[in-house]
């Protein structure tokens, strides 16, 4: 959409920009079609754009592919948006507040849009969080902000918000556009920045919620030294300091991404680097057809040769009527990465489910909970050879998760979760799968 069709078109509705909802409409054509082709949209790809105005970058994306969903607050823009790009899904919302679990079903998500300035940040951490389907974005933004979160360590820009968004996406500053190219023209500088999901194992694992905690309390006063402000949450300040090479007098624009997520890991016993599932050593109960112990094995030994033992599963629930699901490690043996029960585990040798069950809870999400068992189901090829205690409970959270165990966390409603199966089975753990049917069949 070129400067006389956006016009005649604004016209044609009997509107004009709004300064209040940030309103700067992008008029070059080869401008839009540049930022589009860096996500790469194939065919197939689901897409979903921010902000659309008039379509300028929906007119682009629609072409390379028809599977697109637009969030757009402006009521005014609605009915044009439906009437002119009607095979595709036009949401009428705020995107700071768009609830990003109902992208899901719908599989990985590329994301793009031109963002109003005054609520670009809010965007943005409402579309980075640990738990997203999101697999690459390219947004306009202001420049400045641009700036800060592509910054390094040690320059005027650096931030929390550098950090917090850069710990799991990397970020770029493509290329900065002239105000010339948006009705109204602003006053500003814009830039073109690319969001992409960094590999596993580049930065050290660490749970999100004390990564996140720990950066928002040392960028709270910049000048301020950091033992001073991680006080409440990490009295061993000087200890971690030493171990960790930081200075003991450092801020927080002194820590990389890097240092910060061993910050965020580190305990009094020092670092915790991933030392790799202990295939070997842990020891199960080998269980015949009416889960009665014939013997003991390996864990290697028991999933290699597909030999029945025992395993507890666990759903919590909030007020909301949530499930709490995680998401697994890729250190895992078993289905690494794959979206599973709130916490689940081995039975060891000589334990039974009611001991593994509070013990398991308490390992992986650091919590205690009144748990109620749901059924046990017998051993098949879908739980994994393992007979399996179902339990359910409540719980608000927080969690505390080990790193090197889940990858992420996030709370879903029964409905979205099975609209999700239904979409895309495969992004579950078997075993969860064999638990949900059941827990749905014993709580319809």
């Amino acid at each position: 959409m070129n400067l006389s069709q956006l016009q005649a078109a604004l016209q044609e509705l009997d509107t004009t920009p709004t300064r209040s909802l940030g309103q700067n409409f992008l008029h070059d054509q080869n401008l839009a079609a540049w930022t589009v082709d860096q996500l790469e949209i194939q065919r197939g790809d689901q897409w979903l754009e921010i902000g659309p105005g008039l379509g300028s970058l929906t007119e682009v994306a629609r072409q390379r592919s028809p599977h697109g969903t637009l969030i757009e607050k402006d009521d005014r823009l609605i009915p044009y948006l439906r009437t002119h790009f009607r095979e595709l899904t036009v949401v009428h919302g705020d995107a700071s507040r768009f609830d990003v679990r109902d992208l899901f079903p719908a599989g990985p998500v590329k994301v793009f849009g031109n963002l109003p300035y005054y609520v670009s940040s809010q965007i943005l951490f409402n579309f980075t969080g640990d738990a997203t389907p999101v697999s690459g974005m390219i947004f306009t933004i202001q420049r400045e902000l641009a700036e800060r979160l592509a910054a390094n360590p040690d320059s005027e820009n650096y931030g929390a918000a550098t950090v917090l968004i850069g710990r799991r996406w990397q970020i770029r500053l493509l290329r900065t556009l002239p105000p010339t190219v948006f009705l109204p023209v602003p006053k500003v500088e814009s830039s073109v920045v690319s969001l992409t999901l960094r590999p596993g194992g580049e930065l050290p694992d660490c749970d999100g919620a004390r990564f996140n905690q720990l950066v928002k309390l040392g960028f709270s006063q910049r000048r301020k030294q950091l033992g001073k402000l991680l006080a409440p949450a990490l009295p061993q300040w000087k200890e971690a300091a030493g171990q960790l090479g930081i200075s003991p007098t450092a801020r927080a624009e002194d820590l990389s991404i890097e240092q910060w997520c061993q910050l965020s890991d580190w305990s009094a016993e020092g670092p915790r680097p991933h030392q790799g599932q202990d295939v070997h050593g842990e020891i199960f109960d080998i269980v015949d057809a009416d889960d009665q112990v014939i013997g003991q094995k390996s864990r290697q030994d028991a999933h290699s040769q597909k030999l029945r033992h025992r395993a507890v599963h666990i759903f919590l629930f909030n007020a909301k009527g949530e499930v709490y699901l995680q998401r697994r490690s890729r250190w895992k043996d078993v289905a690494p990465l794959l979206w599973d029960s709130s916490a689940a585990g081995h039975v060891n040798a000589g334990q039974d489910y009611d001991q593994t069950a509070p013990r398991e809870l308490q390992e992986e999400l650091g919590v205690t909970a009144a748990l109620t068992l749901v059924k046990l189901i017998g051993a098949s090829p879908e739980t994994g050879h393992e007979f399996v205690a179902l339990y359910e409970g409540i719980h608000e959270g927080p969690f505390q998760l080990p790193a090197t165990e889940i990858e992420c966390g996030e709370w879903f409603s029964p409905s979205l979760l099975d609209r999700w199966i239904g979409c895309r089975p495969g992004d579950f753990a078997p075993g969860f799968m064999a638990c949900w049917k059941v827990w749905k069949d014993q709580r319809p």
